[in-house]
C-alpha cells in the first residue's frame, strides 16, 4: 500500500506542476539549470578572467619597471611612473585587444588605442578618487582611522583597484573593443521617430 501511496503524491506533485508551470527540481533540472547559465554567462566568465590576466601582467611590468628606472636608473619618480603607465598600458591594449577581445571586430586602432587611454585615465580618477575620499573625507572625521598608511592602501589598492578595473572592463568591452555583428547606429538616425 505504501508504494502505492507514494506513487500517486508523485503524480499529483506532477500535475500540479504541469498545471502551475513550475518544473520538479530533479538533479537532471539542476544540471539543466547549471549548463543554461554556463552557456549564458561563460563567455563573459572567460573575458574576466582574460581580462584580469592582462591586467596582472601589465601591473607587474608597471610594478617592476617603475622601481628599476626610479632605483636603478635614478630617473626622477615622476618622469619614471609616467613612462612605466604608458609602457604597462600599452602592453595591456595589445594583450586586451589581441587575446581578451580578439573575437571582437576591429575598428580603426588609432581610435581603439584613444579610447583605450581615455577610459584607463578615467579607471585612474576612480582610484584617486577613493583613495580622496577616504583620506581628506573620512580621515576629516576619524583621522585616526583613516589617515593611516594601511587606510591609503586599502582606499587605493583594494577598493579604487577594484571599482576602477570594473569600470575598465565594462567601458573596454562596450566601447573600445565593440560586440562583433552589432551595426553603429548614426546619431541622426537614433534621433528620428518612426511616424517622422
Amino acid at each position: 500500500m505504501l508504494p502505492v501511496r507514494r506513487a500517486r503524491n508523485r503524480y499529483a506533485r506532477r500535475v500540479a506542476a504541469t498545471m502551475t508551470g513550475d518544473q520538479p527540481s530533479s538533479p537532471q533540472t539542476r544540471r539543466g539549470l547549471v549548463r543554461s547559465l554556463l552557456d549564458r554567462f561563460g563567455h563573459l566568465v572567460r573575458e574576466m578572467s582574460k581580462f584580469a590576466t592582462v591586467g596582472g601582467i601589465a601591473f607587474l611590468i608597471d610594478f617592476a619597471l617603475f622601481n628599476y628606472l626610479a632605483s636603478v636608473r635614478h630617473v626622477h619618480p615622476v618622469l619614471a611612473k609616467t613612462i612605466s603607465t604608458v609602457i604597462a598600458a600599452s602592453v595591456a591594449f595589445l594583450g586586451n585587444r589581441f587575446w581578451t577581445w580578439r573575437h571582437r571586430q576591429r575598428s580603426h586602432p588609432a581610435r581603439e588605442y584613444g579610447l583605450f587611454f581615455f577610459f584607463n585615465t578615467i579607471g585612474l580618477g576612480i582610484t584617486v578618487a577613493c583613495l580622496v575620499i577616504s583620506r581628506y573625507g573620512l580621515g576629516s572625521i576619524w583621522p585616526g582611522v583613516f589617515q593611516t598608511v594601511l587606510a591609503d592602501n586599502i582606499a587605493s589598492y583594494i577598493v579604487g583597484t577594484a571599482l576602477g578595473t570594473l569600470f575598465r572592463f565594462w567601458s573596454y568591452r562596450r566601447f573600445v573593443f565593440a560586440e562583433p555583428g552589432t551595426p553603429r547606429v548614426p546619431e541622426a538616425a537614433r534621433d528620428r521617430s518612426p511616424g517622422a
